[in-house]
């Protein structure tokens, strides 16, 4: 695949990103893109592998090894280097709904599995992929898919994230007529609302794919909760021969730590949903970071995403508090290829930050102990302690704090990035469905088929907190046996 020495002579190169202190004065998306012909090159890198992990989407020490939606990863990569943009589409498309998502936020582990990432620095897999798809759509390739037939049967989605997606766009090319219901004013969950617009553009990106699915006759239907006055249970049941549950993980973690109802302390996802809404104008009211010194509890994507939009609110610090050890630089002796590379990484937010504030914002193996406020009830402060990891008598690793460590800082926003402990359990109750010990919908991987006959769970809400590319390959799982349950037999993959 690719050049046969193009390993060998040529270098990985990824297009320059604007300027961190020229983008933090806007919320456009910040990512540039690589001519054709370094495009082309990069193709080229791909090896002759023999047996690519790169494409394999399985998991490796509970981490993913491989595309989750089994991309035709060296195909693509050859045909783009031989110019062949058209095929290298078709290629992408037979496995993956939307590229232009995954090619923008997903952590490429495919990256992290690329045969010659053992030794040099990977193929630009996610890079060459958000190419082909971006390509498509300027030369008008991306065009309605509409079925030739239909069944006659009708299917809710309930969630219109990565999950409901891709199951939505599934099951409406088997025929089936589909409705998302959404809560939030518009479609796209985590993808609309979760990430910020500077690194998922929402109405040129997120929207354009809704505006196609639309096109293709797929129903979205917002601003409506099921279970509750809007639409209840029994209705959802009554109207639809089968429903597929794709509600997210979105009961946040929390720490419930002296001071904690103290004014100024926030979920970051509800920090960053309402600013979502507010550079959409669906509201003018949201949590702003502007002259505030900001600290916020959690490493992760999410808390990335809330470091980047406070400097665009215009704080006067950021302070990202971590409780795990700084990654190493270079892979460890128990990480080894095809594992997902722990290694220490830099992203977008920490950029910014270090761009303006002159350091990375982050302090590692750091917990808080518990938040101050001022007389009127605001946060002012955060107390935290530096910790080491050790055993515990049940053989456990767990963070001891350490003596003499124990530190002040001033804050007047505290956002809280701790992840996620699993879906609302109001609308799973209502419905009779069985949760695990974990409190996730209970399905089995592969079957997606909850307790209930007729009613699927993918996604986060069936996994726990995930990758979204393991909602996009959940949410098409799912619908393959949603379609095996109305029909007897499915030939979606």
């Amino acid at each position: 695949m690719g050049k046969t020495t193009g390993f060998m002579e040529y270098l990985r190169e990824l297009p320059s990103d604007r300027e961190p202190l020229e983008r933090l004065k806007d919320w456009d998306e910040f990512h540039l893109h690589l001519p054709e012909e370094k495009l082309r090159i990069q193709g080229a890198r791909c090896m002759d592998c023999g047996i690519p992990f790169c494409h394999t989407g399985k998991l490796v020490s509970g981490m993913a090894c491989g595309c989750p939606v089994n991309n035709l990863i060296p195909e693509f990569n050859d045909l783009v280097y031989r110019g062949l943009w058209k095929q290298a589409f078709d290629r992408l498309q037979r496995t993956n709904n939307f590229p232009e998502f995954t090619g923008r936020v997903c952590p490429a582990p495919c990256e992290g599995s690329c045969t010659l990432g053992a030794t040099e620095p990977a193929v630009t897999i996610k890079n060459i992929e958000v190419s082909i798809i971006e390509r498509a759509w300027e030369e008008g390739w991306v065009t309605p898919n509409l079925p030739q037939v239909r069944t006659g049967k009708k299917v809710a989605v309930v969630g219109s994230g990565p999950a409901g997606l891709s199951a939505a766009e599934q099951l409406n090319k088997a025929g089936h007529q589909v409705t998302v219901f959404e809560r939030a004013p518009l479609p796209g969950g985590l993808l609309m609302y979760g990430i910020p617009n500077m690194k998922l553009e929402k109405q040129n990106v997120v929207m354009r794919r809704i505006r196609l699915m639309e096109q293709e006759q797929i129903t979205f239907v917002c601003n409506t909760s099921i279970g509750g006055p809007d639409y209840p249970v029994e209705k959802l049941r009554a109207e639809f021969d089968a429903v597929v549950m794709a509600t997210g993980a979105t009961l946040p973690r929390d720490l419930n730590i002296e001071g904690r109802p103290l004014e100024g302390i926030h979920f970051a996802m509800d920090f960053l949903t309402a600013n979502t809404k507010a550079v959409l104008g669906q509201e003018k009211e949201f949590i702003s970071a502007q002259g505030k010194d900001v600290i916020i509890i959690g490493g992760g994507d999410t808390g990335t995403d809330c470091v980047g939009t406070s400097l665009r609110h215009g704080c006067n610090s950021v302070t990202q508090l971590e409780i795990m050890p700084r990654s190493p630089d270079t892979r460890a002796e128990d990480n080894c290829w095809p594992e997902w590379p722990k290694t220490h990484k830099v992203d977008y937010g920490q950029e910014e930050a270090a761009a303006k504030f002159g350091a990375d914002p982050r302090v590692f193996l750091t917990t808080a102990t518990r938040f101050e406020g001022d007389s009127e009830g605001k946060v002012k402060a955060v107390h935290t302690v530096q910790v080491k990891w050790e055993k515990n008598a049940q053989g456990q690793f767990v963070p001891t704090p350490v003596p003499g460590t124990e530190q002040v800082r001033p804050a007047s926003l505290v956002l809280l990035a701790m992840g996620f402990l699993g879906p609302e359990q109001e609308l799973p109750a209502a419905l009779g469905l069985e949760r695990d010990p974990r409190s996730n919908i209970k399905a089995e991987y592969g079957r997606y088929a909850t307790n209930i006959p007729g009613v699927f769970a993918a996604g986060d809400c069936r996994r726990g907190q995930s990758l979204v590319v393991w909602a996009f390959n959940e949410g098409r799982g799912a619908a393959r046996e949603c379609d095996r349950f109305l029909m007897g037999e499915t030939e979606l993959p």
